[in-house]
């Protein structure tokens, strides 16, 4: 297998690509522009690869609101532009998606499958979903892999991810108001990485569901962090009506994960235990960093949920 990676040095991909190994067939931003045609020829013809993930994507969620031409034309043109290309070249795609795609419904409280109906409530979470209409018109050999909330250690600097943002407020402010009234289950990009590699070696085509178990809410995942890493702050819970977002979050986006358990025959850890290792590892990643490690740039992040008072 060549497992061609787009957004290789983002959060995700920078997971993905040392799993992979000798497989793997790193592409960044500098490499290939998603949205032309012909850079993805350029980049893909030579690099040949059997599979492709991609990892790439506009995730500036409250920004999109503004911008919704810039964010589609990475979300939906980007995963069509190389869905064509796959189908063209008979190369499996692997798209990733966003528990985004759902929201409308907004009376839901149990978890998501992938069969339920989608719809959006955000430019950003519309335009993945038109993106996995796309991959999956286009591309008869394709994984749609939805998750949430990803933190991984290669953020890109100057925007970080919940974690490292909640470390850094809860040293320097002494209350915190996070959204205590939206229900997901933020995901590790570690254990994402390892659902992503043992499914794409699998020919189980579809739609998938894939996070940490357990659910909370961005409060909740607030003080778990802190907890874990015994800083004292006041955390206050607010809605996401006081919070006053510029786009609108899904009430309750967890997803079912049976799917993907059914086919790979394990699960994914508890977001608490997820943490807990990210958290504990951190040191040893910082430390890396300071000796010389450089994340060049990022396609997975996720928005904050909290604000200081």
């Amino acid at each position: 297998m060549r497992i061609a990676i787009i957004g290789a040095f983002g959060q995700l991909g920078s997971d993905l690509v040392p799993r992979l190994g000798n497989q793997a067939i790193p592409i960044g931003h500098a490499d290939v522009e998603i949205t032309d045609p012909a850079s993805i020829a350029n980049a893909l013809d030579n690099a040949r690869p059997t599979h492709v993930i991609n990892c790439a994507a506009y995730n500036l969620v409250d920004q999109a609101e503004e911008e919704p031409q810039a964010c589609h034309r990475v979300n939906s043109l980007g995963p069509r532009n190389l869905a064509e290309w796959c189908h063209n070249h008979g190369v499996v795609l692997m798209q990733i998606s966003t528990d985004y795609v759902f929201g409308v419904d907004s009376t839901r409280r149990t978890p998501l499958v992938e069969t339920d109906s989608t719809g959006s409530v955000s430019v950003y979470g519309q335009s993945k979903c038109a993106a996995e209409l796309a991959v999956r018109s286009l591309c008869q050999q394709h994984f749609i892999v939805r998750t949430c909330g990803l933190y991984g250690h290669h953020a890109a600097r100057g925007k970080g991810n919940f974690v490292e943002t909640m470390l850094r407020l809860g040293q320097t402010r002494p209350e915190l108001r996070i959204v205590d009234d939206q229900r997901c289950t933020p995901t590790s990009t570690v254990d994402l990485a390892r659902a992503l590699v043992a499914l794409i070696k699998t020919d189980a085509f579809g739609v998938y569901h894939a996070t940490n178990s357990g659910d909370c809410s961005w409060f909740e995942f607030a003080r778990e962090i802190f907890h874990r890493r015994k800083i004292s702050v006041k955390v206050v819970p607010v809605t996401a009506a006081e919070y006053g977002a510029k786009a609108i979050r899904p009430d309750y986006s967890v997803l079912d994960c049976s799917k993907l358990k059914t086919v790979l025959g394990w699960s994914m850890p508890s977001w608490q235990d997820a943490v807990s290792h990210y958290l504990g590892g951190r040191l040893e990643w910082l430390c890396g960093v300071s000796a010389g490690w450089n994340a060049a740039e990022s396609f997975q992040t996720r928005d904050n949920f909290a604000t200081i008072a």
